[in-house]
């Protein structure tokens, strides 16, 4: 099949100006989109686990061993939490937003959690929690429901999600960076993939 020019100027690849690989993070009125039905399916499990994975900016791996104990404080949800990712063996803080906090409580409530139990508890048996396969499923099929490709989307998209529009809002990669609990801020510029892009904005708005 034979493809014009100006077919190619038209097209504008979807990873222009990012590392090839890269999961895309959601978009704001994706968030809204993927909650509001969560909510309206009462899928509180889930939502709780979409909204704190958003929050907490955590690999899948440290999300799910996340246990009671952790987001809950004298009986409240606590608005700051911290945990030791596997990765890097250093604290990161990560902050539970209103919406979280009152799906955690929900959560806590239904299932009868205790101070040790996971937050996100797997039906088999044999695991205390969810493992990262099913956390990949599940946003698979939050992805898909609101009309997205799945195959775009993964576990990192939910980790980079809030720090992707936090450095759109501010051009902070400092805060960034502290916020994925990152050492080296090359790092951070690698795994936003934006270097690119960036750049070219730069370059377009210098005149020489």
């Amino acid at each position: 099949m034979h493809t014009s020019t100006h077919d190619f100027q038209k097209y504008t690849p979807w990873n222009k100006g990012r590392l090839i690989g890269q999961k895309r993070p959601l978009k704001l009125q994706e968030v809204w989109a993927i909650r509001t039905r969560l909510q309206i399916a009462r899928k509180i499990k889930e939502l709780a686990l979409f909204n704190l994975a958003i929050d907490s900016k955590l690999r899948g791996c440290d999300l799910l061993q996340i246990r009671v104990k952790d987001v809950l404080l004298g009986g409240g949800i606590v608005h700051r939490a911290t945990v030791i990712p596997r990765k890097t063996g250093h604290p990161v803080q990560f902050e539970i937003t209103r919406k979280s906090r009152s799906a955690l409580r929900e959560l806590i409530r239904r299932h009868n959690l205790t101070d040790e139990d996971h937050l996100f508890r797997s039906r088999i048996t044999a695991s205390e929690h969810l493992s990262t396969r099913q956390y990949a499923r599940l946003v698979k099929s939050w992805v898909s429901e609101v009309g997205l490709d799945s195959s775009m989307y993964g576990t990192h998209s939910m980790r980079s999600t809030k720090v992707s529009l936090i450095y759109r809002q501010t051009r902070n990669l400092r805060a960034v960076q502290l916020l994925l609990g990152h050492t080296k801020l090359e790092r951070t510029v690698r795994y936003l993939g934006i270097e690119v892009d960036d750049a070219l904005e730069l370059s377009e708005k210098t005149e020489v």
